[in-house]
């Protein structure tokens, strides 16, 4: 009889599935390792159970204890399946980006989730590993497995991953390419590889723009579960041969792609693993054999890469009209800045000085991300500031006024012609997911006075991706 005694038994052993609608002619074959088919629908699955069982070995968790663990989520769940059929409870830590989703099946497994600001650097006592630290420090019988710096992370790739794809491809593997988050998959997975092949399999990690791996300062960016703002123990860089970065826009785009193209519904750590994978197999030539990592299943992103309203909210999609978009109208260039430790005086010049009706506050230099916008600065926000007693040396930062509304440059212009309605109000056009420039009425004004809108416009080429 083919039965199990526990879900834990179904963890590893997924499939290869070849990709085929995204590849072009030409490439590699590219498989990938379908890592939502374990049972809580990712990879992590893999090191909860190891991490689990090694803490249970070591004494450190003991029954009827708490596991604490800060998480974007996927580690959760396979944390949250191996306690409840250990008899565990679990606290979970998320930064504040991490979909309504997610959140939700954590506390559905019985979980109690903390949701902390995600835009903080890590050592920020609000961050949400801080937050998880404070807590496995406070109550009793707590442990945080730790999963950035657990040696049975990479361990879990090295034992079962590694060795999987090896027998999958009847050793004829030539390249591995996965997204880095941790850096526990591709770190073990990797050196196994590595060491059965003799070195000839090559390691490829893939990384968010923004993030440290591929050389990025740490900055904000939307995909989630992948790229981290400092190096973590568990990742080993020895092991990986090259790292490519990718933008949002390419990995929420795949993302979609395999949805639609290849009926396969990952995350968008999987679009971004598989937007390189597509480069790797077109580079390496039909003779290769390239094999692409997806971590987790689409399902616990419906609300965001998959809704057409999320993504034109950040202009990555067009809503299908024969008006003209924000984008026509939308000719100036990145946002004037000013950072908040500057004085009040230095922001009634600049505004001057650019002749603007809005300065962004914010400590990042350009080009930004929305993350790091922290508020405005307008000639309402500095006669309010001095009418309540303020003085020019006074901080921008203790002055600020919310951010302008967000629409994406594919918005239908008059969707937008209601919130430019007085002359000191302005609008953030956000394209291909980063702010790009504010439209003011005074811009609007100019586009029609040129003729804009006179007749509409012919519908965008940018289809729905």
């Amino acid at each position: 009889m083919n039965m199990h005694e526990s879900l834990t038994e179904l963890i590893g052993d997924t499939p290869l599935v070849r990709l085929r609608s995204v590849v072009p002619p030409g490439s590699a074959p590219l498989y990938a390792k379908v890592e939502y088919l374990n049972p809580g629908g990712s990879v992590k699955d893999r090191i909860a159970l190891r991490m689990v069982e090694t803490a249970e070995a070591d004494g450190l968790l003991r029954p009827g204890g708490t596991i604490v663990e800060p998480t974007s989520g996927n580690t959760g769940v396979g944390l949250a399946i191996v306690a409840q059929q250990k008899g565990y409870h679990c606290v979970f830590t998320c930064p504040d980006k991490v979909s309504r989703d997610k959140i939700d099946v954590l506390r559905a497994y019985g979980a109690e989730v903390v949701v902390c600001p995600a835009a903080v650097r890590p050592e920020h006592p609000d961050s949400y590993r801080s937050v998880a630290s404070r807590i496995a420090s406070e109550r009793p019988g707590a442990v945080q497995l730790n999963q950035y710096a657990n040696r049975s992370n990479p361990e879990s790739h090295y034992h079962t991953t590694g060795p999987e794809l090896w027998r999958q491809t009847e050793g004829r593997l030539t390249h591995f390419v996965a997204g880095i988050g941790t850096g526990g998959t591709i770190s073990g997975a990797g050196r196994y590889l590595r060491e059965v092949s003799g070195g000839t399999v090559r390691i490829i990690g893939v990384d968010p723009d923004g993030s440290i791996y591929s050389g990025g300062t740490g900055r904000p960016y939307l995909v989630e579960g992948v790229g981290q703002p400092s190096c973590p123990d568990s990742y080993d860089p020895t092991v990986v041969d090259e790292v490519i970065a990718v933008t949002d826009q390419e990995s929420i785009l795949m993302t979609r792609r395999l949805a639609r193209e290849d009926a396969l519904l990952t995350g968008g750590s999987g679009g971004m693993a598989a937007a390189a994978a597509v480069r790797v197999a077109a580079a390496a030539g039909p003779e290769a054999l390239v094999v692409v990592l997806l971590p987790d299943s689409g399902r616990g992103y419906l609300s965001k890469i998959f809704n057409d309203d999320w993504l034109a909210g950040l202009g990555l999609y067009d809503p299908p009209t024969d008006q003209p978009r924000v984008r026509d109208a939308a000719t100036g260039g990145h946002p004037p800045l000013i950072r908040p430790d500057e004085t009040l005086a230095n922001a009634a010049k600049l505004l001057r000085d650019a002749d603007t009706t809005h300065l962004l506050v914010s400590a990042a230099a350009p080009p930004l991300r929305l993350a790091e916008i922290l508020g405005c600065v307008t000639e309402a926000t500095l006669a309010g500031a001095y009418a309540a007693g303020a003085g020019a040396d006074d901080l921008v930062g203790d002055h600020l006024s919310p951010p302008p509304p967000q629409v994406g440059a594919g918005t239908p212009l008059p969707d937008v012609v209601p919130m430019l309605s007085e002359p000191s109000t302005a609008v953030l056009v956000v394209d291909g997911g980063l702010p790009r420039c504010l439209l003011t009425a005074r811009c609007l004004v100019a586009y029609l006075g040129e003729g804009g809108g006179a007749s509409g416009s012919a519908p965008s080429s940018r289809g729905k991706p």
